[in-house]
């Protein structure tokens, strides 16, 4: 029995199961693998941001096991005190190069890195204008920064001018924020007409790459290299947990700006740093990224065979122009139901309602992989057209 002043949590915890809205994590039994092993069952795996398949690379996983040989487990500190080693510094500097910027801090998560850098430089005289579907972790950066917050309609350079104008003439930093590609969309901000917009009106202009990093630009660059902008972005936050296939997520800009950060950004001041056998992968995974294009030609191949089937079958992909592809339904319930159908069947793809997503608009979400093969999509496409029309999605 829960303590009493723990009921409430029970209570809605309950209220989740009656709405049949109530999910239990998955636990992988495998490595993350385009078919993989999730609760005894072994399934098509379409629930995972390992975009390039790196989690498994060869060259990644001899970089840990040799990091961790030389330097141990752990770096034992924070890195203002004794947890910054010669590993870091080698990571920072490599995605610098990679992404053509002067400088990089690597942050635990792609979370903290935008967070934590949002809430470092702007304070409670500065406005952030942000686009509705941001990422959560923007959301919670801007929140604590305690700045006034103005949100522009998804994608709307009209509106998102229209703000910029009004606020104009007050004092304080303003800050114009955006994700590269939206985590549950799937389709990619309209960055140059945003970037144009922050240059006529003086604003500080942020992106969050974590979904571009690895499936956009040059070898993965990222939306800056995609749209050509080197040099027109102030800040870049890119993630090491998803195409990169390891763990963490940095900041690119300024010499300055980031060693700003390196005085005043939280996560960086009060977390321990990345294991050494991390920091290797990650400084691995850009040396394949650099070197193995044919990864990420594989994974819009794939993409692009995959998205054209849902569509044929008559499923509603929404905006998506990339990897991420929703399966709207609408329903919540609908969309946990479908969800468990399709596990049962042989495809995992986690179902997706509010607060994640707006209500009325629940989804399954989707993401193909460079190393799923053309047999399983297509079994996967027939898996989610049988579960489909039993529950008359489509």
């Amino acid at each position: 029995m829960p303590k009493a002043q723990l009921q409430y949590l029970t209570d809605e915890l309950n209220h989740l199961r009656h709405e049949k809205l109530y999910q239990r994590l998955r636990i992988l039994e495998t490595e993350q693998l385009p078919v993989a092993k999730f609760d005894g069952h072994k399934v098509i795996n379409l629930s995972s941001n390992n975009y390039l398949g790196l989690t498994t690379h060869p060259k990644l996983r001899q970089r840990a096991i040799e990091a961790t040989e030389r330097f141990g487990v752990g770096s034992g500190a924070v890195r203002t005190i004794a947890g910054t080693m010669t590993i870091h510094m080698a990571l920072e500097e490599k995605i610098a190069r990679f992404k053509n910027v002067e400088a990089a801090v690597v942050f635990q998560s792609g979370f903290t890195a935008n967070a934590g850098t949002v809430q470092a430089i702007l304070g409670k005289d500065d406005i952030i204008i942000s686009d509705e579907l941001n990422h959560a972790s923007i959301i919670d950066g801007c929140r604590l920064s305690r700045a006034e917050i103005k949100v522009f309609p998804h994608k709307d350079l009209d509106a998102c001018e229209k703000v910029l104008k009004e606020i104009a003439a007050r004092p304080g930093h303003k800050l114009l924020i955006t994700d590269g590609v939206f985590s549950m969309e799937g389709d990619i901000a309209p960055l140059p007409g945003l970037v144009a917009l922050a240059e006529r009106y003086g604003a500080i202009m942020m992106i969050d790459d974590a979904h571009s990093s690895g499936v956009l630009g040059k070898n993965g660059r990222g939306t800056v290299d995609h749209f050509n902008l080197h040099g027109r972005v102030d800040i870049q936050v890119g993630t090491l947990s998803k195409a990169v296939g390891a763990l963490g997520g940095y900041v690119c800009s300024t010499r300055d700006a980031i060693e700003f950060l390196y005085h005043r950004a939280r996560p960086f001041l009060f977390s321990t740093s990345h294991p050494p056998s991390v920091a290797a992968s990650c400084l691995a995974a850009f040396e394949v990224l650099d070197e193995e294009p044919q990864l990420i030609q594989s994974l819009w191949d794939n993409t692009k065979f995959f998205k054209e089937g849902l569509k044929r079958l008559g499923f509603n992909t929404g905006m998506s122009e990339t990897p991420i592809t929703p399966v709207i339904v609408g329903d919540a319930a609908l969309a946990h139901q479908f969800s468990r159908e399709l596990f049962e069947a042989g495809v995992f793809a986690q179902g997706i309602g509010f607060p994640t997503v707006p209500k009325g608009k629940a989804r399954i979400r989707t993401i193909v992989t460079a190393t799923h093969t053309r047999e399983e999509l297509a079994l996967a496409l027939e898996i989610l057209e049988a579960a489909g029309k039993k529950l008359k999605i489509i």
